[in-house]
């Protein structure tokens, strides 16, 4: 199952970068035995500063076609690892091809491209930076692929 984040705005080289890319790579070699990756970054800007409208037409154009989008979103549900895992391992096992995991800029999501998501996934009641996000997601991507595997890496 190909995974893909959708994202506003440009992760440049620093601190987060250089975590989502260690993610990733993990992931990699972690993931693509269990089914689950790669992982495909999709960024988006909004130039003319137009607002989340706009963004979701930009998000829109670089959702995969028939992916099943999960957006990040303070509204979603809040899910352990484990249970995190076992929906991946669900969306891949029923045949899924594509998740688009869409994370909007720093005023959210447009609501009329979270009508059109398939999950949605908070990581608790507080906002979080969206660059943030891109790290917290890369690493419970990881996670979950080693918690499939039987891997150590999840001691919870």
């Amino acid at each position: 199952m190909r995974l893909h984040v959708c994202a506003v705005g440009r992760l440049r080289a620093g601190p987060e970068r250089d975590l989502v890319d260690d993610y990733y790579t993990r992931l990699d070699r972690t993931g693509r035995p269990l089914g689950l990756g790669p992982v495909a970054e999709l960024e988006v800007e909004d130039k003319k500063n137009l607002g989340m409208a706009a963004e979701a037409v930009l998000l829109e154009r670089a959702i995969p076609s028939g992916a099943l989008i999960a957006t990040l979103d303070e509204r979603g549900r809040v899910l352990s690892s484990p249970e995190f895992a076992e929906m991946l391992a669900g969306w891949r096992d029923g045949g899924r091809q594509d998740v688009a995991f869409v994370i909007g800029g720093a005023d959210g999501i447009d609501p009329s491209l979270r009508a059109k998501a398939g999950f949605s996934l908070s990581f608790g009641r507080m906002v979080w930076p969206h660059m943030l996000v891109r790290v917290m997601l890369a690493e419970q991507l990881y996670r979950a692929a080693t918690i499939l595997g039987g891997g150590p890496y999840h001691r919870a």
